[in-house]
């Protein structure tokens, strides 16, 4: 079998650097492709979970100072009433939730969808 004269002028020419290169181009690929992607997508998570946290307590001392505002500036609710602040708090609290959930519910996700259809 007689070699093209071009693959003579081409030092390394051969199977091996055709590998080499398919192997490089591969893995750039994988890493263009998949790496990165994953990377936005972790630190998209991260963000969101702490936000997440931080919107949590900062309800939970909301919550907490609307029980205690309760308490204190309505004396009426004190005695065989006590129990009214935390059952007006625990609305609240669902309230919240219910609001949360609505809103998660019919977010982005359901108009995407919408428009898809």
């Amino acid at each position: 079998m007689k070699i093209p004269s071009w693959r003579m002028l081409v030092r390394g020419a051969g199977m091996k650097s055709d590998l080499l290169e398919i192997r490089t181009l591969f893995l750039r690929y994988l890493k263009e492709e998949t790496l990165k992607p994953l990377q936005q997508l972790g630190r998209f998570v991260l963000f969101g979970a702490i936000g997440s946290v931080f919107v949590g307590f900062g309800l939970s001392m909301m919550l907490l100072g609307a029980l205690r505002f309760l308490q204190d500036e309505f004396r009426v609710l004190d005695g065989s009433l006590s129990w009214l602040p935390y059952l007006i708090v625990v609305v609240l609290a669902a309230i919240v939730m219910a609001l949360t959930i609505w809103r998660v519910v019919s977010g982005a996700a359901k108009r995407r969808l919408k428009t898809t259809e």
